[in-house]
């Protein structure tokens, strides 16, 4: 019996003492944050959902999105992540459904060996040692049945969402609220747009910024639930209006056209995907893969989030793996259980079926989402023959757009808008040109906060005592910032949340935490700042 508690001693404090990590002599790296113009010196921290930690002088933790690197930067953090594999494995942003048969497995593999013991436990033991062995038992079964016991739903962590939409800050903001996360912006992607459009593909449109913002943001819930049938991508189902929102605030529709046709295929797609519907909106049809290639996000970030709540990544898994075989839905549960899409070159390109619970309303649209007010009023048709050669941003609000006819060129579709909302177009021929004007929505911009804005802040902010034992003092150096705050969370260094509270407080109560070290991360509409504590 003293053997048995000494080897249940012994596991247990491997287990405690496996994740020690010793932050007691931290290297100062010289950092270039390019994007942003400046230059932090600090030691790397860790490397979550593609923002990299950098712990600086003064024990500040600031975290900035790989991209926002120097080259050699980003290599020297991803070399780093490969160090600290035991923190990141378990300190994942977006805990889903559970792959149900690996779960089965293991309760059918664990379950078996447990009555195989206790039959011969029956058959060889004696009965004094039988009362010993029997809690033991007992004991085992309780533990396997509560292990395996998992929720139907599924909860993403917003930052995981926050930190994807991350590197396109500066033309897309987020919020969220307990159910639901809202993508603000005007749909219009930091890439040329319209260009190589060619045959029929080109109904006579062009992008015109959309107001997706406050009431008519897009929607993506944080609480998905898998569809007893997935319902398929096709020709007879979501033909109108998107499926998945790109990280860059673009929004993906079906790839068949409502004609049936692959519109990518058929030639109606512009170079990265995409062209602008009846209502001037440009969106995509084919997964936004050009969003890693032309190095505005990472392989380890998702390029996009279907409207059922599931994550699509590129062309490798997150973490930078060859990606494994994808499933009829064109996705698959990763090496950690969660489901996630995945963008391909060829078709489906994105989803194949809707892994998530979704509701399709009577127009083969998925709802929630907004609808973008059209400016124009024409029924325009395709125009046979058109080949869109360049669609640029001019100084009034608009595009100028030019484009050939039967190997004829000379035809613009140009306009300009005002503030208000008076939209200019010019129609031009190689014989005249014809204008008209529309009047339509007012010009929008999408509220957000800018990485520099946040340096400030997380410079500003201050926990102490550091070290602490009892009661944690926050300051966020601002009032009023309290309003802006969503969550204050508590983190051991293996990633687990040891306590979160659902708003600011400036006292917060640590006396049930262990000695060791933690992160405190407080969660802000557009961004998270995360202090190092220590508990004595």
């Amino acid at each position: 019996m003293k053997s048995i508690q000494l080897l249940i001693f012994f596991l247990c404090c491997n287990s405690i003492f496996a994740h020690i990590v010793n932050y007691e002599n931290q290297i100062l790296r010289h950092w270039n944050i390019q994007k942003e113009n400046i230059y932090i010196d600090g030691s790397f921290t860790m490397f979550k959902n593609g923002n990299v930690y950098i712990e600086d002088a003064n024990n500040n933790v600031l975290h900035f999105p790989l991209a926002f690197l120097s080259k050699e930067d980003q290599q020297y953090a991803l070399q780093r992540e490969t160090k600290v594999a035991t923190l990141n494995a378990t300190y994942s942003n977006q805990n889903s459904l559970v792959n149900p048969t690996t779960l089965n497995y293991k309760f059918i593999f664990i379950g078996l060996s447990l009555l195989l013991f206790t039959i011969l436990l029956f058959k060889y033991a004696d009965k004094n040692k039988r009362k010993y062995a029997m809690p033991i038992v007992f004991c085992g079964i309780l533990f396997t049945l509560f292990s395996f016991a998992k929720k139907t739903l599924s909860i993403t962590d917003p930052a995981f969402l926050t930190s994807a939409f991350a590197p396109f800050s500066s033309t897309v903001s987020t919020t969220y609220d307990a159910n639901y996360f809202y993508v603000n912006s005007t749909g219009i992607p930091n890439h040329t747009m319209m260009v190589g459009i060619s045959n029929h593909g080109w109904q006579q449109q062009v992008p015109i910024s959309k107001c997706y913002i406050n009431t008519s943001h897009w929607t993506i819930p944080l609480n998905p639930v898998l569809a007893a049938t997935p319902v398929p991508v096709s020709a007879t189902h979501f033909t109108k209006g998107a499926i998945a929102m790109a990280v860059n605030g673009v929004p993906i529709f079906n790839y068949h056209t409502n004609t049936g046709v692959d519109s990518f295929l058929d030639g109606q797609l512009d170079n990265y995907g995409g062209h602008c519907g009846r209502g001037d909106d440009y969106h995509y049809h084919t997964a936004p893969l050009h969003l890693i290639t032309l190095g505005q996000t990472t392989y380890n970030l998702p390029i996009a989030f279907g409207l059922d709540g599931y994550a699509v990544y590129g062309t490798l898994e997150p973490d930078g793996s060859t990606m494994a075989t994808l499933d009829a839905n064109h996705g698959h549960y990763g090496s950690n259980g969660i489901y996630h899409y995945h963008g391909t070159a060829n078709a489906p390109y994105m989803i194949g079926n809707m892994v998530g619970q979704v509701t399709e309303d009577a127009s083969l649209q998925i709802i929630p989402q907004p609808q973008g007010n059209p400016v124009r009023t024409e029924n325009w048709t395709p125009l046979s023959g058109a080949l869109i050669t360049s669609c640029v941003a001019n100084a009034n609000n608009g595009y100028n757009t030019l484009y050939s006819l039967n190997g004829v060129s000379g035809y613009a579709t140009n306009y300009t808008a005002t503030t208000a909302g008076l939209y200019t177009f010019k129609y031009v021929t190689p014989t005249g040109t014809i204008t008209t004007n529309y009047n339509g929505p007012a010009q929008c911009t999408v509220p957000n906060l800018g990485a520099a804005y946040f340096i400030a802040i997380e410079k500003n902010i201050t926990i102490y005592p550091n070290p602490a034992t009892d009661i944690l003092q926050i300051n966020l150096g601002n009032n009023s910032l309290e309003s802006d705050v969503k969550t204050i969370a508590v983190y051991d260094l293996k990633g687990i949340l040891v306590s979160k509270t659902p708003k600011f407080v400036s006292n917060l109560d640590i006396k049930h935490l262990s000695k060791g070290t933690y992160f405190v991360k407080i969660q802000f509409s557009n961004s998270v700042v995360a202090k190092k504590l220590i508990v004595k």
